[in-house]
């Protein structure tokens, strides 16, 4: 009987730690990350602070509607506060797993509607030190992934572009075990330093969501950093389909945005 059970276990444990993969912990990150509930909506208090300590705000109001799981179609929609001179500002955001993104911006200030270039998603977004990708996710298939610790009940993962076109070579992500966030993300550059570095702050559970809702990027080269921090976050609010259009980026519905 003996010799049986340890037959058995030596069948079994094979098949766990090969059910665990890179790939897999990353779609499953991305899915608890930017998938959460069939939309979201968050006030996003944005602190962008420079190396001499000077410091700019921005305020805005966040919605976002999945159609699909993590592999699936998304839609964003952002409406600024502050400050004065982005007032007004409405961005929208079409995200296609694989191709390039669709996005609009309203500038109040020239009354006009610009369609944006998607190609660049690692420029700044909104002059902070996260990038347009960061906000919305990168496409799991542009990466090689691979795990390459554990560490303090996180899988560290290595995610090198596929591609020589990034800024940098490669990231390190801490996924924690349990709730499959990342706790500190690594970039390192081309000399395979490290230069930038995201961290989670506070995670709260909302409506069973795990949710980062103070977290923070810091440049190494640049000296400089961005605190953000979600407020009045909300799930599965039945967010309508029609919001994602042009018409609404001048005049947005005050009970999407408020």
């Amino acid at each position: 009987m003996l010799r049986y059970l340890i037959v058995l276990l030596a069948m079994l444990l094979p098949l766990k730690v090969f059910a665990i993969t890179a790939p897999g912990v990353i779609k499953k990150s991305q899915a608890v990350l930017l998938y959460s509930g069939k939309d979201f909506k968050a006030r996003v208090s944005m602190k962008i602070i420079i190396k001499s300590g000077q410091e700019r705000i921005r305020e805005l109001t966040m919605l976002r509607k999945n159609y699909g799981d993590v592999s699936g179609d998304q839609k964003y929609f952002m409406y600024f506060f502050q400050p004065a001179d982005v007032r007004n500002m409405t961005f929208m955001v079409y995200k296609y797993p694989t191709k390039d993104d669709d996005r609009w911006m309203f500038i109040p200030a020239i009354n006009m509607t610009r369609r944006i270039a998607a190609q660049d998603n690692r420029s700044s977004f909104v002059g902070s030190d996260f990038t347009y990708e960061d906000i919305s996710g990168r496409d799991i298939e542009n990466d090689d992934h691979s795990i390459i610790k554990e560490e303090n009940n996180c899988y560290v993962i290595k995610s090198a572009p596929k591609t020589g076109d990034m800024e940098y070579s490669y990231k390190l992500s801490w996924i924690d075990k349990t709730n499959f966030l990342p706790i500190k993300e690594e970039y390192y550059d081309k000399k395979n330093e490290l230069y930038k570095v995201f961290t989670a702050e506070e995670i709260k559970d909302i409506k069973g969501f795990p949710t980062i809702v103070k977290r923070t990027m810091t440049n190494l080269h640049t000296g400089s950093r961005t605190e953000v921090a979600f407020t009045k976050v909300d799930y599965n609010i039945g967010i309508e389909d029609s919001l994602f259009s042009e018409r609404f980026l001048k005049q947005p519905p005050k009970k999407w945005i408020e």
